[in-house]
């Protein structure tokens, strides 16, 4: 892909399901829901559904122009690539789960397997018949993970080269209250995704729900750490402005993170931060304001690039200082029931 045409897909793509002369209004009613233009939390936790929506509508396009097919924080060794960094935190989340051949998961927004479902909440992200957060590759009969960000995709151009397109489609459905029957899934995963939920235990709970006995859920959760002080105005600020630019309604703590795991019935073997440095792709303020000064771009562009100016300055902010995680990971685990035991683990 070229330079050029990227920017025109940038330009076509922003705004997602909505008509372009409905991002800038989207853009301020999203603004509104957040601390830093007035907004509450309490609000944002009702209003979940509505807050995600807007969100991705408004930066899917941004996200695809610069992270390309699969786009998540990973922490890197010296003279490693983002790609690079990106797969091997892919792989080391498949490996957790021990994935084999012909197993079928599940994750938080959406479910992935051999056959593979995307389960997402944004029409938009249905109508592009994307998948989020992991699609599976088999490589010499192993199931090998590649996944993608909250509420981000596998285009389906990507999934037809792969030469998955019968194993793959896309579902509309809440985290929260997946439409899928109990004790079905081998093993669940999340990668920075849960972040998006109005809180921990409920969407921990539905994959518990979802999950077999005795199997297992590898989470890389966004979280403050220890370090973050609730009574300091700095701190205050940061965590609003992560929240602003990623589509937040809170960001939960290291211990809640792991406590909501424990509530919602999880077994927590292993539980530790991962990473705390954030890398940011590139500034395009000089190319937003272009595309949408000759209306290449919808009005509202600008307002949609601005959201996630905010995300960089508190990521690296939340970084640098500690406060912050995009990679805390917890491994938890589904007791087997007392009767499934008798019955020798059969379900």
């Amino acid at each position: 892909m070229t330079k050029s045409s990227g920017a025109l897909d940038l330009a076509r793509s922003t705004g997602g399901s909505l008509s372009k002369d409905q991002v800038k209004s989207a853009v301020d009613q999203y603004v509104k829901y957040h601390d830093l233009h007035g907004g509450e939390q309490e609000s944002r936790k009702s209003n979940y559904a509505d807050l995600a929506n807007k969100y991705y509508d408004l930066v899917t396009g941004f996200y695809e122009y610069g992270w390309g097919d699969s786009f998540h924080f990973a922490g890197g060794y010296p003279g490693e690539t983002s790609r690079e960094a990106i797969k091997r935190h892919q792989h080391f989340m498949a490996l957790q789960l021990g994935l084999k051949k012909g197993m079928k998961l599940i994750t938080t927004l959406q479910t992935v397997s051999t056959s593979i479902t995307g389960l997402t909440n944004n029409d938009y992200h249905v109508s592009r018949g994307k998948v989020c957060i992991l699609a599976f590759f088999l490589e010499h009969k192993n199931c090998i993970a590649y996944g993608y960000a909250p509420f981000n995709f596998w285009l389906q151009e990507h999934i037809f080269s792969a030469g998955l397109s019968e194993q793959c489609c896309s579902l509309k459905g809440d985290f929260m209250n997946m439409p899928i029957a109990d004790n079905t899934f081998d093993a669940a995963y999340a990668i920075q995704a849960t972040c998006y939920a109005p809180e921990a235990q409920g969407v921990y709970s539905e994959v518990y729900r979802v999950l077999k006995p005795g199997q297992y859920f590898a989470l890389d959760e966004w979280c403050l750490t220890d370090l973050f002080d609730p009574n300091n105005a700095k701190h205050l600020t940061t965590k609003a402005e992560i929240e602003l630019g990623d589509g937040l309604p809170d960001i939960r703590t290291t211990r809640q993170c792991v406590q909501a795991m424990k509530d919602a019935g999880f077994e927590v073997p292993h539980a530790y931060i991962m990473n705390h440095k954030c890398y940011i792709h590139g500034n395009w303020t000089d190319l937003v304001n272009t595309l949408e000064f000759l209306r290449i771009a919808p009005a509202g562009s600008v307002g949609a690039y601005n959201v996630l100016t905010s995300a960089s300055d508190g990521l690296l902010k939340g970084g640098r200082e500690g406060i912050f995680t995009a990679s805390f990971f917890v491994l938890g685990r589904k007791p087997l029931k007392e009767t499934e035991i008798v019955n020798g683990g059969n379900l």
